[in-house]
């Protein structure tokens, strides 16, 4: 027996969809098997909520009067990135602040904003002709933004390695505090809650599907960054609109010693389409393995303790070294739940359908690991891609130009004209070597010499 996504949003559609939570259909396949659960089920809906520091948000504040093309932007006194455009920041949760340093970042800012508190914008601009303002100090609040759109490159890990400590020494790291020998195991993920642990394949997900994201709607733009499906750790890109989003799913954290994080709530619904994907459906926390991996050495390839499930994590103790040490989550699983059971009910009254992919994500593929190497002299950046202007006629260099034509309307004595494929074409011979299209150009293709 199988079904399409159409039809099983006819049955949302009618509220006859049969949804379960996926800790609710793992007890149903165990207890009927996989072939009877994807007869009666038509939905299963995961959720995750835990520290995503891999986060943030692109906002666009509007322009002032005069308007300004900010080159530095602070919320807070925590920067944000403006390299675009003249009014857009992208704000990642993990940013300080400048003078609180990591007890407050960009997590808090977006908190702050989705809650409804005012923010304080600051932003600092060197001035061009056309942006002359060049500082800005304004209250703001999110509804006073144009877009507030959160764009997270790596979210919803698959499942993720627990960490131990056999250091003299108590750590501080992402993974929460870790005691000294070996003394507690700290863990993240949703285990059987997991989104990418109840479809590994991909087969019901892909660019394009709806998800519920931060309490909101949500889509999946792509894979995630350092994304590894050929060892079981996916991630997912996302976005959505922060203005829909709830305070409820996006939780501002600090890890002490290490910084600012964003626990995000993050569900996916799997369509139930066949016997297959009901059994991937149906999969426990005792079947989802990770490594322990040490802390106490300081390496990127740290050794691991021992292989072990969710199902022992979330045991409270995990046998090792002669010893029974105390487990610990991270995640919430509380909150996973919450996610799970919030995104059923928006099913079950017909206000969240599902949507078919655009596009695949990819199946296989693994991580690349950065081989730190001297860049040679020749690799170096020069001082300036644009030629000072003291020499004698126009030259072209024709790996730089893109042919914009901007030099066109600049030049008084005919230099440049387009031809009819749109290409620019230079006659040298009639330079005067003012040097008015040299500066101008955007690429920095043109430049004068003797």
């Amino acid at each position: 027996m199988s079904k399409t996504v159409e039809e099983i949003n006819h049955k949302i559609q009618n509220k006859k969809a049969v949804v379960l939570t996926a800790d609710e259909m793992t007890k149903l396949v165990q207890n009927i098997g996989p072939e009877k659960a994807a007869q009666e089920v038509d939905v299963v809906t995961t959720g995750t909520f835990g520290a995503m520091c891999s986060s943030g948000a692109w906002l666009n504040f509007g322009h002032a009067d005069p308007p300004i093309k900010m080159a530095n932007v602070w919320l807070n006194d925590v920067s944000a990135y403006s390299g675009v455009a003249a009014v857009d920041a992208y704000l990642g949760a993990t940013q300080p602040s400048d003078k609180q340093g990591i007890f407050y970042g960009g997590a808090h800012v977006i908190e702050d904003l989705v809650k409804g508190n005012t923010v304080v914008l600051k932003a600092f601009a060197h001035g061009t002709d056309c942006y002359p303002r060049k500082e800005v100090l304004s209250a703001i609040s999110l509804d006073d933004l144009n877009q507030a759109t959160m764009c997270n490159p790596r979210n919803a890990y698959q499942k993720y390695c627990a960490a131990v400590n056999s250091s003299e020494k108590t750590l501080q790291t992402y993974m929460g505090k870790l005691l000294p020998r070996c003394a507690n195991i700290t863990y993240s993920g949703a285990g059987e809650l997991s989104p990418l642990n109840n479809d590994p394949h991909g087969r019901t997900f892909g660019v394009g599907t709806r998800i519920f994201l931060g309490g909101g709607f949500g889509f999946i733009t792509g894979s995630g960054t350092q994304t590894d499906p050929d060892h079981g750790f996916s991630t997912l890109m996302v976005q959505g609109d922060l203005k829909r989003m709830s305070p409820e799913f996006l939780k501002a954290a600090v890890f002490n010693g290490y910084g600012p994080t964003l626990y995000v709530g993050i569900g996916l619904p799997i369509p139930v389409l066949d016997a297959d994907i009901a059994a991937c459906t149906g999969i426990s926390d005792a079947e989802i393995n990770v490594p322990v991996l040490d802390y106490g050495i300081a390496s990127r390839d740290r050794p691991v303790l021992k292989e072990v499930s969710y199902g022992n994590l979330k045991s409270g103790w995990v046998e090792a070294q002669g010893k029974r040490i105390k487990t610990s989550p991270l995640s919430s699983f509380a909150w996973a739940k919450k996610v799970a059971l919030e995104l059923k009910q928006w099913i079950e009254a017909g206000r969240f359908f599902l949507t078919i992919p655009v596009e695949a994500l990819p199946s296989r593929g693994s991580v690349k690991t950065l081989s730190v190497r001297i860049p040679k002299t020749d690799e170096l950046p020069s001082a300036s891609r644009f030629s000072s202007i003291t020499e004698d006629r126009i030259q072209r260099e024709e790996s730089l130009c893109i042919h914009c034509g901007h030099c066109i309307s600049l030049c008084e004595e005919d230099v440049f004209h387009l031809d009819n494929k749109w290409h620019v074409i230079v006659d040298a011979e009639k330079c005067t070597s003012c040097g008015t299209c040299c500066d101008a150009c955007p690429t920095g293709a043109l430049f004068l010499v003797s």
